[in-house]
């Protein structure tokens, strides 16, 4: 079936839950945005996070997906429910002491199993690169890579890549914030600082 929801629909959806904060924020990357988008507030609604991931399953379905894995804690809800939509097995990465993404849990991935990485949104895509490292060191083969928001259109992580929606919201490193230099109070939502 055809995807009828247009990326309109899908910014009102984050509007209307109030997802889109505008503010000064330390995102999980470590840089500075004065947009934040918080997928949390939309997934809290079953049904927006069914709809999402209905989106996102019916780019893959095609693809004989085996397991559909998405980092801890951003895609586990939507890597479940893209799970779901295709019939297949979910499992999510989590950071270990040491910081760094890897399978617990007794997850793990079979050697030439088909695997889908999702993800809630991309801002440098930094933990969807060591996921897809988890699946490469597992011999299983990627997929491609999906996501709720991709924030910045030129990073690319697989050769089948798909974002419902894409945002462009300037991004700056610490040092040359601008919003650091006009002394604006900086909060850090994501799960990373928490």
């Amino acid at each position: 079936m055809e995807n009828i929801y247009t990326e309109e629909f899908i910014f009102d959806m984050f509007v209307k839950t109030g997802a889109l904060l505008k503010g000064h924020f330390k995102l999980s990357s470590g840089l500075h945005s004065d947009t934040y988008l918080q997928c949390a507030k939309v997934s809290q609604y079953p049904h927006y996070n069914t709809l999402l991931a209905y989106i996102i399953a019916s780019q893959f379905r095609d693809e004989k997906n085996d397991v559909v894995i998405g980092p801890a804690l951003g895609g586990i809800a939507l890597a479940y429910q893209v799970a779901r939509e295709l019939g297949i097995r979910s499992i999510f990465a989590e950071r270990d002491k040491d910081k760094k993404m890897a399978l617990r849990r007794g997850f793990s991935i079979e050697p030439k199993e088909r695997v889908l990485v999702v993800e809630d949104v991309i801002t440098t895509g930094a933990s969807i690169k060591e996921i897809i490292k988890i699946v490469q060191k597992s011999g299983g083969k990627l997929i491609g890579v999906a996501s709720i928001v991709n924030r910045s259109n030129d990073v690319v992580l697989a050769k089948n890549q798909y974002s419902i929606l894409n945002i462009e919201a300037p991004i700056y490193k610490p040092e040359k914030c601008p919003l650091c230099q006009k002394k604006i109070p900086i909060t850090s939502p994501g799960s990373k600082h928490i």
